[in-house]
């Protein structure tokens, strides 16, 4: 990686022109470099799928009443990690007022991942009892606070020494999938144990190949497991189609960057109706594990790929704001 010069993005008629303050780091950003995530056609080739700033430019055509000097966030198909950045009017949301431009930075990408994942494709409702893998992650921790908001119990899988800080987020029960081969038999007896069931109603699963097996032990009758990464590979020797058949069990897979501007639109929509409510009372509460200067862009990955950060990892772009 290198910083260079690049002429400033052009502006659509439904686009905003935002001068960048901070962004975030997500493992998507590391598959690009790695050249294992290219981005979707049209999209900005320079890595970054989130960001914080200050709106620079209107669009002749937008109509949401954003105003040149607004401070705003934004979910982005890439081009975070730079000074300026160009977004359609429907992806950016207003900065709640509690937060600081560097916080705002650590919201857009994982809090829409965590929600069209966990309330719009899985149906997480008060009651269920959900399975969050990776739970220290940006993601992850979005996620336990998402299952505390909508009344959701969160059971997580983490290395034993972040257990505490999950269940400082929210989880219910911390399981170490290390350690504890056999986990989705350890899942179940928390559910038996804590909530007299049988298993999980929803896994939000980003591992993929190296957990299936154990999943399917750990949903109940009629559960739902959303796939979102696959960061423990992506082909299963021995998968058991027949448990998945007995337990009318869904399994469904999502990415967000690749969506279509319109679904973006509805998904920002929704989560500023349900969520932003609980932004403003610190309900939801971006973690934000490490900050960066963007000079330093390459420890900042290499801390991702470490697995060392609980919470978000933000990179500084104007040191001024």
């Amino acid at each position: 990686m290198a910083l260079d010069s690049v002429p400033r993005p052009n502006v659509g008629a439904r686009e905003l022109l935002i001068r960048v303050s901070a962004t975030s780091l997500n493992r998507a950003d590391t598959l690009q470099r790695r050249g294992k995530y290219p981005p979707p056609p049209g999209a900005s080739t320079i890595m970054g799928l989130e960001c914080s700033g200050i709106v620079e430019q209107v669009g002749p055509q937008c109509s949401r009443g954003i105003k040149v000097g607004d401070k705003i966030m934004a979910l982005l198909s890439g081009g975070g990690y730079a000074e300026y950045v160009s977004v359609d009017e429907g992806s950016v949301m207003p900065i709640p007022s509690r937060l600081t431009l560097l916080q705002a930075a650590a919201i857009p990408e994982v809090y829409l991942t965590a929600y069209l994942i966990a309330r719009q494709l899985g149906g997480m409702k008060a009651g269920d009892i959900i399975l969050v893998h990776a739970a220290a992650s940006g993601v992850g921790t979005a996620l336990l606070q998402l299952a505390s908001l909508f009344g959701a119990k969160a059971i997580a899988t983490c290395s034993a020494h972040k257990a505490d800080y999950c269940k400082q987020h929210g989880a219910v029960a911390c399981i170490d999938y290390k350690s504890e081969q056999q986990w989705g038999e350890r899942v179940k007896e928390v559910c038996k144990q804590q909530f007299g069931r049988d298993g999980v109603d929803l896994i939000l699963d980003p591992v993929g190949a190296s957990h299936a097996v154990e999943n399917v032990k750990a949903l109940a009758m009629d559960g739902r497991w959303i796939l979102y990464g696959t960061m423990g590979g992506v082909e299963v020797e021995k998968f058991p189609l027949g448990q998945i058949l007995r337990k009318r069990a869904r399994l469904e897979g999502s990415t967000l960057r690749s969506r279509d501007l319109d679904f973006k639109a509805r998904l920002v929509s929704n989560f500023q109706r349900e969520c932003f409510d609980a932004i403003e009372r610190a309900q939801i509460d971006p973690v934000i594990h490490k900050e960066f200067e963007w000079e330093d862009v390459r420890q900042a990955h290499e801390m991702m790929e470490s697995n060392a950060n609980m919470g978000k990892i933000v990179m500084r772009i104007r040191k001024d704001e």
